[in-house]
């Protein structure tokens, strides 16, 4: 915002935007963030995880309605453009600011992927896109003068609002699908079905398979098929061994384990187990 006073750049204002919009998520994550982590309670069973993706849907909500404020500047920029006061000084404030925003968004993505935090991740990708947009209205500046093309000044701003548009979209939709319980990553889930079947001995196989994401938290459900005549005992020792595996690659997972007669019959998603029969 500093650069657009600087220099009165209808492009750096659409920049300075989104950064007051990254500055507003930002102050949302923290408090949704702290919510999120509570335990679980009476009225919230399974935690509080979700609430993370509440706060993503509102930062793509918020860029949203920010571009819609860029592009409304954009307009009268066309109507009557005219090229930047004290270029040097406002793209170096802003060439600056982007630095800032780099270190910071590759902070922000590396410890939501660490803490499985969708709303972190999110405002580190959200800020990621700043820095790529600050980098294009860097360059599409130095043309505009160069040139003495005044009407560069408000294309720029319009297409920043076009890519925001995109990410808060991406943002939406991302978050939206974590509040419909949408499953494991096909690598994590991969990963689970593996540690099941390999510590799974004893057992005559696993069907009706289901995972899913909530914020940090997993929660994985599968019916486990022993032999009749098998004790309570042995059979909740194959179940410790599955969820000391699963948790190994998802620390912190709820498992729900249906231990059921060979009698039954399987349904659902299989997974084929090591030593069946065994």
């Amino acid at each position: 915002m500093l650069a657009w006073w600087v220099t009165g750049s209808v492009a750096l204002l659409s920049d300075g935007l989104e950064s007051i919009v990254n500055v507003a998520t930002a102050i949302i994550a923290y408090f949704v963030i702290r919510y999120a982590q509570r335990p679980a309670d009476h009225d919230h069973q399974f935690g509080h995880h979700k609430a993370e993706y509440i706060a993503a849907v509102v930062e793509g909500m918020l860029i949203v309605v920010a571009a819609m404020l860029i592009i409304n500047e954009a307009w009268q920029g066309l109507v009557s453009p005219k090229l930047p006061d004290a270029p040097v000084i406002g793209l170096g404030i802003n060439a600056l600011a982007s630095v800032v925003n780099l270190v910071w968004a590759r902070q922000l993505i590396v410890a939501g992927k660490k803490h499985r935090s969708p709303a972190l991740e999110a405002d580190g990708r959200h800020i990621m896109s700043d820095v790529v947009t600050s980098a294009g209205v860097f360059v599409g500046l130095i043309l505009a003068i160069a040139t003495g093309n005044p009407i560069l000044d408000p294309v720029l701003a319009i297409l920043v609002a076009v890519n925001i548009i995109w990410q808060g979209y991406r943002v939406i939709s991302h978050s939206l699908g974590g509040l419909m319980d949408r499953a494991l990553e096909p690598a994590e889930e991969a990963a689970v079905r593996e540690a099941i079947a390999t510590h799974s001995v004893g057992a005559l196989g696993v069907h009706d398979f289901k995972a899913r994401r909530a914020g940090t938290a997993a929660f994985i459900d599968f019916h486990l098929v022993v032999p009749s005549e098998m004790s309570v005992e042995d059979a909740h020792a194959i179940c410790d061994r599955m969820e000391e595996a699963v948790k190994a690659i998802i620390p912190g997972a709820t498992l729900g384990i249906h231990v059921e007669p060979d009698s039954e019959n399987p349904h659902g998603r299989k997974i084929d187990v090591e030593g069946a029969g065994k």
